[in-house]
């Protein structure tokens, strides 16, 4: 049988990589979409590897971006984010993908959604999945989005042209709430552990934080290794969907499970420490605040996902959370959050309001670099897409 070709580009943003559609070259009908990201991305895979589609076989290179131009008064484009399962046939849209959002901007303007002029524009992205606009700031070359610079994104082979993100209003991105559950700390029952404490806060994508000795480990140890421990893993999971039902984002830990693997995301933080990161550069506690490794869809991540930083450091403002606990005291808020991760040390911009008008994340904001890698048709078996 023949195959669909869909108009697409591929694109890097951040440390991620995903294909990215127009709006208005899929079906006005959206329960058309899974079909099409799954059979696009080669899910669902048993093996893992995606080897029948444009997915790397990890959570951050199985993704999906979909954008055309907004109605809104406060937004250029409209952004939609879908994470797709690799082993199942899942799509999910709960959450946003913030390194991705960084190559939203620069496909507006390339793909000639947005007109721009000069030499920088702000591209003001809105992401439907968590109701929330960011601001993408970026320089011009030739009325086209620039990719050549000397900024240096960790995880990423090679300098490039920076993208501030500026997430505006963060909090509540999942679940409408800074603080779901109006605490601080909450502490989760897991068998085998006994109770953990445990930071639920959601500041551009929802989180659980929690202590790495609770799980016998430093924070410091690779994502290949930390996969590898399945006990560990099994009890990262029973803390994530049991968060998430606290959360209000599930209704029992197990369709957590099933039908939201990607968010919460689950952080393990520890105060800073000499490290080695992937690449086997050695970083040093005196350059960084805290210590982070993030999960999720049963992956830890080799780099922070963008929304898990920016959660991250909202959290560590937040006195009282697991995270504030372990980071470097705050000598000057204006100070970016210096975060320690697989692949490096990763700034981010934030201000948070204290109480007593309560905690309140004003704006979260990070660099990255993006750039266009295709651009054409994406092909996808007819069989797999038959209702088109």
């Amino acid at each position: 049988m023949k195959q669909v070709k869909i108009p697409a580009v591929f694109m890097r943003g951040g440390t991620s990589k995903a294909i990215v559609f127009k709006r208005d070259d899929l079906p006005d009908d959206r329960a058309l979409w899974d079909d099409i990201f799954l059979a696009a991305i080669g899910s669902p895979d048993p093996s893992g590897r995606q080897l029948n589609g444009m997915g790397g076989g990890i959570s951050s290179l199985s993704k999906v971006c979909v954008v055309g131009v907004s109605d809104r008064d406060d937004a250029d484009v409209d952004y939609t984010f879908a994470q797709v399962s690799i082993d199942r046939a899942i799509v999910g849209y709960a959450a946003n993908c913030g390194n991705m959002s960084s190559a939203m901007g620069p496909f507006a303007v390339d793909e000639g959604l947005v007109e721009a002029t000069g030499n920088e524009v702000t591209v003001r992205v809105y992401n439907t999945n968590t109701d929330k606009v960011i601001h993408a700031h970026f320089a011009l070359d030739d009325g086209l989005a620039a990719v050549d610079g000397d900024f240096e994104l960790m995880g990423v082979a090679e300098t490039g042209a920076p993208v501030r993100m500026e997430f505006r209003d963060p909090g509540g991105a999942g679940t409408g709430k800074l603080l779901p559950t109006g605490n601080v700390i909450d502490v989760i029952e897991v068998a085998g552990l006994g109770p953990i404490e445990a930071s639920l806060v959601d500041a551009a994508n929802p989180c659980v934080f929690v202590e790495a000795t609770a799980l016998g480990l430093t924070a410091s140890e690779s994502p290949m290794d930390i996969d590898a421990m399945e006990e560990v893993m099994a009890h990262l999971e029973t803390i994530r969907a049991r968060a998430a039902v606290m959360m209000g984002m599930a209704a029992t830990p197990e369709e957590a499970t099933e039908k939201s693997p990607t968010v919460p995301f689950i952080g393990i933080v520890a105060p800073p420490k000499d490290a080695e990161t992937l690449s086997g550069e050695k970083i040093f506690e005196a350059d960084g605040d805290l210590t982070a490794r993030l999960v999720s869809t049963g992956n830890t991540h080799r780099a922070l996902p963008l929304t898990g930083a920016l959660c991250c450091a909202v959290a560590s403002r937040i006195e009282g959370t697991i995270v504030h606990r372990h980071a470097r005291p705050v000598e000057d808020e204006n100070r970016d959050v210096r975060l320690m991760q697989p692949s490096g040390i990763i700034p981010v911009a934030c201000k948070v309001g204290a109480p007593p008008e309560g905690w309140k994340a004003e704006y979260a904001a990070v660099y990255r670099t993006q750039r266009r890698l295709f651009e054409g048709q994406v092909l996808v078996p007819a069989s797999r897409v038959s209702t088109l």
